[in-house]
């Protein structure tokens, strides 16, 4: 059987598949958190990277069905994994449910991941297809760049070109509070699920084991309490109050009570 059969047809093929596409999406969540940590800065910072990726064309396209499908790997791996540990145990190893050695994270990984998949979905459809609370958003605000946006050395957006103000769309998102409480529940619940996640991750490709075990776990329950903390940082500060919007976007006109049916003036 080719080696590609084998992933899919054996338990730690299986397992394997789940680790690298686990791999991958830890990645995208932290340079996801990263890109929109971005939001404490001048809307040209933010709006500007989200100019360039949608700029990318069908590659940004190619990217997310890559992510989708990665995603419905990752599931697909998990419920069949699970479906062969039931059979396994077989109808009368469910009297008693030793869980000594279960961490409360593993315990909740199932679950936890059913809610973030759907998060995702919801995700998608109030940022990336801009189906919320401000109707036809992507046609309505407008940001005129004041200055050129440049990571790297590459230019994302030049100074006085027209992009999409993604900075009041997260703003005027995030000050709803039912929006701001659920986004809170639903990271809260991927950063349980990534807890229990990486060091799986780490002990299917070989780089765990007793000698260093514990610092693993440290390590990773560090970086995750950081993720969770920058997700819930940019929800808080907003529906509290603590961050204002920028003057001349479309979020501090409607926290005005101006009109921002028309592309937002800027000095």
């Amino acid at each position: 059987m080719s080696l590609i059969g084998n992933l899919f047809t054996s338990s730690i093929g299986r397992k394997f598949i789940m680790a690298i596409t686990g791999l991958v999406l830890v990645g995208f969540v932290f340079g996801h958190l990263v890109g929109n940590l971005q939001i404490f800065l001048s809307p040209d910072h933010i709006n500007g990277y989200a100019h360039f990726l949608q700029g990318l064309g069908p590659a940004l396209w190619l990217v997310r069905l890559v992510l989708l499908a990665t995603v419905a790997l990752h599931i697909w791996a998990a419920v069949v994994l699970t479906l062969e540990s039931r059979a396994a145990r077989g109808p009368n190893d469910y009297g008693v449910k030793k869980w000594l050695h279960a961490t409360w994270a593993s315990r909740a990984m199932r679950w936890s991941g059913v809610i973030v998949f759907f998060f995702i979905l919801y995700h998608l459809a109030h940022f990336t297809l801009g189906i919320a609370d401000h109707e036809n958003f992507k046609s309505n605000f407008n940001w005129t760049m004041q200055h050129d946006a440049k990571e790297l050395g590459i230019t994302l957006a030049k100074q006085g070109e027209g992009v999409h103000d993604v900075y009041s769309m997260i703003f005027i998102g995030f000050q709803n509070p039912i929006v701001s409480i659920f986004y809170i529940i639903a990271t809260s619940l991927l950063s349980v699920h990534l807890l229990h996640g990486i060091e799986s991750l780490f002990q299917t490709i070989g780089w765990r084991n007793g000698t260093w075990a514990c610092c693993l776990r440290k390590a990773v329950t560090g970086l995750v309490v950081l993720y969770f903390l920058g997700n819930l940082i940019i929800p808080g500060a907003i529906l509290t109050g603590i961050a204002e919007p920028a003057a001349g976007s479309a979020a501090a006109l409607k926290a005005a009570g101006q009109s921002v049916t028309a592309p937002a003036a800027h000095n």
